[in-house]
């Protein structure tokens, strides 16, 4: 019986396929909490998904300078994989096509937990807000991107994709990188932020730099607020 034979001039079934470990995660069959860990482990691609709908929706240049921080890191890491060639655990019988040193996941979420701590902390006082309201918001937002870090990094652990040393030094990586970014983005970057937005591309892109209003999400309720106003106003005038 005759196969059909692909592109690469073998048959269907002779094929091997290799998983995209981006995204496929394994949990102990039965083990509830191990699927919870499973599906935190996607939180990395959240993470891309939100902050490309953020872009795209936002077009916020200190929004953009974050991303682009996110990817260097990534590319940092497999930079670090494959000069380092660490081998993953092998705690069961699992053919790994990656290396393991640091861990992927670990890096890419400390670098954003540890962004989000220094923005909450030298940021978020440039806001409006007094008082211990904005003290709880500023504590919400801190634990609740280290509590996300730590359940992502500890999910690679338990389900064996990763050793304590590479979650631990991509975690490390993370937060460092993340710190030399911010640092970057607060004294090189944010100064050139009004001058960019001037760029004629940023203008055709609606790219903007908003870091001079301390309230961005009040500032465009009240201008769509009054902007519908008027508009209701020139509308009921022309009839």
């Amino acid at each position: 019986m005759d196969h059909h034979l692909n592109y690469t001039g073998k048959s269907d079934y002779e094929i091997e396929w290799t998983p995209f470990s981006l995204t496929h995660v394994e949990f102990p069959k039965g083990d509830f909490f191990g699927k919870v860990l499973a599906i935190s482990s996607l939180m990395p691609m959240a993470l891309i998904c939100g902050f490309i709908t953020l872009i795209l929706f936002r077009r916020d240049l200190h929004t953009i300078t974050f991303f682009i921080g996110l990817l260097i890191n990534e590319g940092f890491n497999m930079i670090l994989k494959y000069t380092i060639r660490e081998a993953r655990p092998l705690q069961r019988e699992i053919n790994y096509t990656e290396f393991g040193m640091p861990s992927s996941h670990s890096q890419l979420m400390w670098y954003f937990a540890a962004y989000s701590v220094y923005f909450a902390l030298f940021r978020l006082h440039r806001y409006p807000g007094k008082g211990i309201s904005s003290h709880l918001h500023k504590v919400g937002i801190i634990l609740a991107v280290v509590a996300t870090a730590l359940f992502v990094t500890y999910s690679r652990i338990y389900l064996m994709y990763h050793t304590w040393a590479q979650v631990s030094w991509g975690a490390f990586v993370g937060c460092v990188f993340a710190t030399f970014w911010f640092v970057m983005t607060e004294t090189v970057f944010t100064p050139k932020f009004q001058e960019i937005s001037s760029w004629t591309v940023c203008e055709y892109l609606l790219i903007k730099d908003t870091t001079l209003i301390p309230n961005v999400m009040w500032f465009e309720y009240a201008n769509a607020r009054q902007e519908t106003k008027n508009r209701t106003r020139k509308f009921i005038k022309s009839q």
